[in-house]
């Protein structure tokens, strides 16, 4: 059985055929997470039930009942909701909190027969892109433990980059999915605002967030989301509209050429690095040997896009957060008031960047600068969505870099917040406008005698994930010759 090169549909042949059980699957992982997990810290807490979940699996594949997605081993991060199992947020504030109901993607993928091996570890409560901020330890990038893995999904990324999982899930609220991927050479998809059930996942920005997949391939993200996807009734903001679409432009249109949009003012910003920019430029061409069709666009606000979300994302988790008030869940500390009761449950409860975030949050939306931030953010955020629409009336997609430069060294940007917050620039768009994107790896570059890997990203229309698809595999296809 060889993980680096094993896809679903691989697996799923395999255990169909009987070359190897459920069980055997787990157990393949289950022996990379020991070997490796102490060092890179991928996953806060390995299951305990995972013979007997790859038992149930196995009992439908001998029964020919199975899917695709039966005896899959996958990764869960560590805000996303599976009853009876403990969901921190990667917080002390909630560390010992077992969750009392499934989340509709874990509905979806327990009745599909996947094996959950694990919770991952992430930022605390999404807020962060390095998973450097989870207070249990930071974890590594398996490809260089000298560098972080991205975040906040870190956990979920290196358990697949190390094959301690075949996929995994994530959340993505500005790019949590896709800076992870691409840092750790894999693929994520950030999907359609409203194509998947938020419903059990602990909301961080709740005009932002999305879970989506990782995986090792296009192929195996686009299984993921199609069976992790569709309207949920729980979830107020989930879309009716089929979010299953399997058929893109092309196959409506097969003498349809997919026009790329390049905006050439944000990808030649200052503080690209040098080999981002080079790599972009050299996939864009080789897409265009291919067939597709390069033109250059502008998108005149996209240049706020990252003061808008550091305001409307803190303002919306200051108010998420506030629920986190030591009587209805985990941490409690006592005081001698009431009030002091909270403030020193959130005060030791919550870690600085958190703190932080909460009080940008709270300054926002207090009297006298609602007006002069909140409101003039959500104007801008609607003018951002004008300039996308207006874009794809002339291009099927938008393509940029996915991070603006490679993994970067654990603690490099510790101590500068705003250098942190800079890793987002391409990535917060897509989420700012509810839009789907997809990052695929895109080559490597050598830096201190290692391989890292850079990522392309790719944005469409609302709802078109199989057109992102398509030519993520024409991508993918590319940079593995």
């Amino acid at each position: 059985m060889d993980l680096k090169t094993l896809t679903i549909k691989k697996a799923h042949e395999h255990l169909a055929q009987g070359d190897f059980s459920a069980m055997e699957l787990s157990e393949a992982y289950l022996k990379n997470i020991e070997a490796h997990n102490k060092n890179i810290n991928a996953y806060l807490e390995v299951f305990n039930d995972i013979e007997e979940q790859a038992k149930e699996s196995q009992k439908i594949i001998e029964s020919k009942k199975g899917g695709i997605f039966t005896g899959i081993p996958i990764a869960v991060k560590d805000n996303i909701l599976i009853k009876g199992k403990r969901a921190s947020s990667a917080s002390k504030i909630l560390e010992g909190y077992t969750a009392t109901y499934d989340a509709t993607v874990i509905k979806k993928l327990k009745a599909d027969g996947a094996v959950f091996l694990g919770r991952t570890n992430m930022d605390e409560f999404a807020m962060g892109g390095s998973t450097e901020n989870s207070a249990f330890g930071a974890t590594k990038n398996p490809l260089d433990i000298s560098r972080v893995p991205g975040g906040s999904s870190g956990g979920s990324a290196a358990a697949v980059a190390m094959d301690g999982a075949l996929v995994a899930l994530g959340s993505d609220t500005g790019g949590s999915i896709r800076q992870p991927a691409s840092f750790c050479g894999l693929v994520g998809l950030k999907p359609t605002y409203g194509a998947v059930s938020r419903y059990g996942l602990m909301a961080m920005a709740s005009s932002l967030d999305q879970i989506g997949p990782f995986g090792k391939t296009v192929e195996d993200a686009e299984i993921l989301f199609n069976v992790i996807g569709g309207h949920d009734p729980m979830d107020s903001t989930s879309s009716p509209r089929e979010a299953r679409n399997n058929t893109d432009i092309t196959q409506n249109d097969p003498g349809k050429k997919i026009t790329i949009g390049i905006p050439k003012d944000i990808v030649d910003s200052p503080g690209i690095d040098s080999a981002v920019l080079k790599n972009f430029n050299e996939t864009i061409t080789k897409l265009k040997n291919v067939g597709y069709l390069i033109k250059e666009i502008t998108l005149p606000h996209m240049h706020y896009a990252l003061s808008v979300y550091y305001i409307i994302m803190p303002a919306e988790a200051s108010t998420n957060l506030a629920r986190f008030d030591g009587v209805r869940y985990g941490l409690s500390q006592k005081g001698a008031t009431p009030f002091e009761d909270y403030a020193k449950t959130r005060g030791e409860g919550f870690g600085r960047e958190v703190r932080r975030r909460i009080l940008l949050g709270t300054y926002v939306l207090s009297s006298g600068y609602y007006d002069a931030y909140y409101n003039k953010a959500w104007s801008l955020r609607s003018l951002m969505g004008k300039d996308f629409e207006q874009a794809f009336k002339d291009v099927d997609v938008i393509a940029t870099p996915t991070t603006p430069t490679p993994a970067f060294k654990i603690g490099e940007k510790s101590n500068d917040p705003l250098a942190m917050y800079l890793a987002d620039v391409f990535t917060v768009p897509a989420n700012l406008i509810g839009i789907p994107a997809l990052s695929v790896p895109s080559g490597y570059d050598d830096r201190d005698g290692k391989k890292l890997p850079l990522g392309l990203q790719l944005m469409a229309p609302h709802f078109e994930e199989a057109l992102l698809f398509k030519i993520g595999k024409d991508v993918f296809g590319s940079s593995a010759s």
